[in-house]
């Protein structure tokens, strides 16, 4: 260790540098060895601090450690001198994976031997200021000299910055003399009118909210997956990609997959067929279609169906229907036990190649990141052939015999299994298979039987990257590229498909669909419309980091959609009876309600108008309160639409004292004077239910047992469900079928239910029209 800690100072770096470094094992090694060639061209004291810098740069970016020799002597001979021209090397070796190197074009795209002379950075650097001469000579030295700087280094790629920059300064001030002191006084910036923090906060909301407009509207989901193609890889350039390890066979691989998709960008979206899709799997779905379709690609639709015991048929039909409700028409929907024999004769290949071994320990001795090494590891392969293939005939018990891959995960995890026994008939196979594949042999197989260019997938898969590559390299098979983004995670919610089960065990939700839960099916039946899950997918963005987000951020997108889609009608959920007695027995006429007010070129529909109409209770206060502008017996209130102001009467009460009905006297609204309100109403209505939602759990992380130690089955929300049943709705919604949606007004946006039958409509609240800032507040 000392020997290497002497030999790592002598190329210049301090002592603190080099024992940091020698905590990287992977560095200090290509470090070294860096070193110990540059030494054979040099001799043991021949490389100086200059050729110490670049050789540590290039041992720490350098991704293919076959390159090392190349480089390291082309540092040492002086072809490589600077920082930039390191970086085009470092390029040119990434996107040059195949042997041997072109000597030519690597010189050429690496600026090797090009010699620029002090006369031609002076010319180029005079250039410069001619051109920019007449603003130079106004602001003096409060220009931007970075665009100067910038400008003649664009001229000539392989200059010195510093001398460039010594150049820049000398014709600057050659052209404007020594600073004032003007110029030395500090820029001035624009003056701003000082505004009250009243001001300051409505403005900052302001802000934030054209921001959110900014993503949603100025730059789309589509726009943002069109973007996010230039950080991926194209396709047939898989060797590009950071980690990817490219073998001897890894470009004539690439070469045929190129053939076979003509170029053409392929995703998939690959779920267990083993529970209900939840508002996590819309980024999924929104990520893997959307990035195929913003780049004229295509997605599959693939079913992971390698564990028999959990996967149900009504799984299968419930995930296509929502990423087809979500607005996305796969490419073709496959499933991995397409590939079961293929799969069986890869697992076959990968232990003749020495790869993969039976194994004999048991499922709790290999659970956790530090199980002992199998005692089985280097059995001979053609044992584990014969017992691989016993396991296939079902001689063995269930946990007795696995086939496990000869690899150490990034996590840690040695040898993860390949293959394990379940005596379980499979819903697409039958009984032909005792032994199922599982998620890490299975995956990348088939992304490489599909021919999968992006196999984009959730952070936590990150670990498994190396065996992803690893295992199709072990195979000699083509291998896509693993790309991770960020999971969405929303706060007052559970999402585990364990977790939902015990809540609908529990009573405390009817099923996967209950509207309080954030499964898609649920969200679909509490009226979410799918634009606006979409449209929330894209505020949140492609992002790779974890996402947590509030509930209210995504009702704000539901509003947006609503707002212009839901046509209005008028409902009273706690009905008041209100006889206007200046009217006929038998007076009734229709008014017109138009369906959209802000653009009434929508449409309208027309509702009764007769003596006796509803209205909420809260909009009539026998006492006249402080700022309360609606009924009262000393102030009259407008109807919406009918045209009429009402006047109070007479109260009339139960025997409890309760308010029961009001008569009251309307006058047209055109001679009355205009009132402080106007309020809703409905007349001759149908009699519904109502169905008000809230948050299902108290807390915001009710998995967290920190703050919630007794589970979070104790964390409910009393107040999550209020049903009421003797809702009254105008007679406009009388053909709506289910999923219809609406705006009753002054009320909420309201979803038709499944439940509703010819005698009686159901309607869920979806959201309320504008959000409580209760729920911002406790969000905060």
């Amino acid at each position: 260790m000392a020997d290497i800690l002497t030999l790592f100072t002598s190329i210049g770096l301090s002592e603190q540098k080099a024992k940091e470094t020698l905590k990287n094992e992977a560095l200090s090694c290509a470090l070294k060895d860096a070193i110990v060639q540059a030494q054979r061209f040099r001799g043991p004291s021949g490389v100086d601090k200059a050729v110490g810098t670049l050789l540590y740069s290039m041992a720490s970016r350098l991704k293919d450690p076959k390159r090392l020799a190349f480089l390291s002597d082309s540092i040492v001979q002086c072809k490589i001198c600077t920082e930039l021209q390191l970086a085009a090397a470092l390029e040119f070796v990434k996107s040059h994976p195949q042997d041997p190197i072109n000597q030519r074009e690597f010189d050429e795209a690496c600026g090797v031997g090009v010699v620029i002379t002090p006369e031609q950075i002076e010319e180029a650097v005079e250039s410069v200021i001619k051109k920019h001469k007449e603003p130079l000579l106004k602001e003096r030295y409060h220009f931007n000299m970075g665009l100067l700087m910038g400008e003649a280094r664009s001229a000539l790629k392989w200059a010195d910055g510093k001398v460039i920059k010594n150049e820049v300064d000398m014709q600057v001030l050659h052209l404007l003399g020594p600073k004032t002191e003007a110029d030395l006084e500090k820029k001035l910036k624009s003056q701003k009118s000082k505004v009250s923090g009243g001001e300051v906060r409505v403005k900052k909301e302001e802000a934030a909210v054209a921001d959110e407009e900014m993503t949603r509207e100025g730059k789309s989901l589509m726009e943002q997956l069109r973007g996010e193609s230039l950080k991926f890889h194209k396709p047939g350039e898989n060797y590009k990609s950071e980690g990817y390890v490219i073998t001897a066979n890894t470009m004539d691989l690439l070469k045929k997959h190129m053939e076979l998709t003509g170029g053409q960008i392929r995703t998939r979206f690959p779920p267990e067929p083993n529970g209900i899709l939840h508002i996590g799997h819309a980024k999924a779905i929104n990520f893997n279609f959307g990035y195929a379709k913003a780049n004229n690609g295509i997605c599959f639709l693939r079913y992971d169906d390698t564990n028999p015991e959990k996967e149900e048929e009504k799984y299968f039909t419930a995930i296509k229907d929502m990423v087809e409700w979500l607005g996305y028409q796969p490419h073709a929907v496959t499933h991995a036990s397409d590939n079961f024999q293929q799969l069986y004769d890869l697992a076959l290949d990968l232990v003749r190649r020495g790869h993969a071994y039976v194994c004999h320990q048991k499922g709790e001795e290999l659970k956790g990141h530090n199980s002992p090494p199998s005692p089985w590891r280097d059995r001979p392969v053609e044992e584990s052939l014969v017992l691989f293939e016993r396991m296939k005939k079902g001689l063995f018990a269930e946990g007795e015999a696995t086939l496990r891959m000869k690899i150490a995960m990034e996590d840690g995890k040695l040898d993860p299994v390949a293959y394990r026994i379940k005596y379980t008939a499979h819903h697409r196979t039958g009984d032909e298979w005792c032994i199922y594949p599982t998620y890490d042999y299975t995956h990348c197989l088939c992304d490489s039987i599909e021919n999968i260019t992006h196999s984009l997938c959730t952070k936590e898969f990150q670990a498994r990257r190396s065996s992803y590559f690893w295992l199709c390299n072990a195979l000699d098979l083509y291998c896509p590229v693993q790309w991770e983004y960020g999971r969405l995670n929303l706060t007052y919610t559970v999402v585990s498909k364990r977790k939902i089960i015990r809540l609908v065990e529990a009573g405390v939700v009817r099923d996967w669909d209950d509207p309080r839960l954030f499964t898609l099916t649920a969200l679909k039946r509490r009226g979410f419309p799918p634009e606006a899950i979409n449209n929330f997918c894209a505020r949140v963005g492609v992002t790779v980091s974890q996402t947590t987000t509030e509930p209210h951020l995504l009702e704000a997108c539901v509003r947006d959609v609503l707002n212009d889609t839901a046509p209005r009608a008028m409902a009273v959920l706690d009905p008041l009876k209100v006889t206007i007695t200046n009217l006929p027995e038998n007076s009734k006429s229709d008014v017109r309600v138009p369906d959209f007010p802000a653009n009434e070129a929508k449409g309208s529909h027309t509702v009764p108008f007769t003596r006796t109409i509803f209205i909420e209770q809260s909009d009539f206060r026998e006492a006249m309160e402080k700022g309360y502008k609606r009924l009262t017996p000393d102030q009259p209130v407008g109807l919406r639409h009918a045209g009429y102001v009402i006047s109070f009467q007479k109260i009339i009460k139960d025997a409890r004292g309760k308010v029961v009905e009001l008569e009251v006297t309307c006058s047209s609204s055109d001679s009355a004077e205009k009132p402080k309100a106007f309020i809703h109403w409905v007349s001759q209505p149908l009699m519904c239910e109502v169905r008000l939602y809230e948050r299902l759990f108290v807390h915001k992380n009710p998995e967290d047992q920190s703050v919630v130690p007794n589970g979070f089955l104790t964390d409910i929300n009393p107040s999550s469900l209020h049903v009421i049943s003797g809702a009254l709705v105008d007679t406009s919604v009388k053909g709506a079928t289910v999923l219809d949606k609406f705006q009753f007004e002054r009320v909420g946006y309201f979803s038709l239910d499944p439940d509703s039958t010819a005698d009686k409509l159901v309607f869920n609240r979806t959201v309320t029209l504008k959000e409580d800032p209760g729920k911002i507040r406790s969000a905060d």
